[in-house]
């Protein structure tokens, strides 16, 4: 597998938008079944894109682009923000979202604390994070503990609460 990572480019953001909300929609849909609603709106992609210390990297095997990474990067501080990590759809399990997530480190070896979160029934990304990537859960967001930055249209959890992961380097 040939991999690179590298910054997303204007002429890719289309392509790399829909993969991305792809992703999320069928790993919804795969614990949830067919959904009409929209999982990542693409305001949500904006949001973060547009962010203070926001970098965002497409991933390309053999040329393609096959994921990537938007990180939102505080220098004072250096508690770096992983805001989304994604595999396209059809291509996962194959160290795709390692590699990603190896390379983000690399580039950003100042960092003292990643943190990132993943709804509650995605068994994949708890999964990959803590037992592939080292983090730990940090908290677990719910109806009784909610996270006051959370949009209230926010579906993207299935209603079952969010797990918030934290790496200390």
């Amino acid at each position: 597998m040939d991999f690179q990572l590298v910054p997303i480019g204007d002429n890719d953001l289309r392509q790399y938008k829909a993969d991305m909300q792809e992703a999320f929609q069928k790993g919804y849909e795969d614990e949830f079944g067919q959904s009409k609603e929209e999982i990542l709106p693409e305001k949500d992609i904006d949001q973060s894109l547009k962010a203070d210390g926001s970098v965002a990297y497409k991933a390309l095997v053999d040329g393609k682009m096959a994921g990537g990474a938007i990180v939102v990067i505080n220098s004072a501080t250096q508690h770096n923000h992983l805001d989304f990590l994604f595999v396209k759809y059809g291509t996962q399990s194959k160290g795709i979202g390692k590699a990603i997530w190896n390379e983000v480190e690399k580039r950003h070896p100042q960092t003292k604390v990643w943190e990132t979160c993943t709804p509650y029934f995605e068994k994949r990304n708890i999964h990959f994070y803590v037992n592939k990537c080292g983090f730990h859960i940090v908290a677990f967001l719910n109806e009784k503990y909610p996270d006051p930055n959370m949009p209230d249209d926010f579906i993207g959890d299935g209603n079952g609460g969010m797990f918030v992961f934290r790496k200390q380097m």
